[in-house]
């Protein structure tokens, strides 16, 4: 039984050094690709602060369909190049928004939600999916958050793999 570690890093990179050593444990032997995302939300959910989602959208028949998360519920659908799911899935890479209200096209699942950041789960060139962070506070997410979730997501795409 895996049991979270208490994070005791105060800076960025070492947070997600923590958390990666977590996230490995974690998913280690399992290679179900929804077990994983909803063991991985929840962690990201309840490991970082000023978060109010942490989940997976996951392609299917090309579009973004919800997959396990953390927080209220979601929309279910989301077509290709919509939001800021859309956005990074068209984009190819991780899509970091300090304020949604400025994002064009900004779907809002949670009215509270203010801040995004999206990464693209990306295999042998095709997207599998994304991991979309939402925060009630503007510009919560910096290029560390993003680094530090895009190696969560290697992590994540390792443990699925095969």
């Amino acid at each position: 039984m895996f049991e979270a570690a208490i994070l005791t890093s105060t800076d960025k990179p070492g947070l997600y050094r923590e958390l990666a050593v977590q996230l490995e444990a974690l998913l280690r032997g399992e290679r179900d690709p929804v077990a994983n995302a909803a063991n991985m939300s929840a962690l990201l959910f309840h490991s970082l602060p000023d978060l109010n989602w942490a989940g997976f959208y996951l392609m299917r028949d090309g579009m973004l369909v919800l997959g396990p998360f953390q927080g209220k519920p979601a929309c279910v659908r989301i077509p290709v190049g919509r939001g800021v799911c859309g956005a990074a899935v068209v984009r190819r890479e991780s899509v970091l928004v300090e304020d949604v209200h400025a994002f064009p096209g900004h779907i809002a699942c949670d009215a509270a939600s203010r801040s995004e950041l999206v990464v693209p789960l990306l295999r042998d060139g095709a997207v599998l999916g994304v991991i979309d962070l939402d925060s009630p506070r503007p510009a919560r997410f910096t290029p560390e958050d993003q680094a530090g979730i895009e190696a969560l997501a290697r992590i994540y795409l390792a443990a699925c793999a095969g």
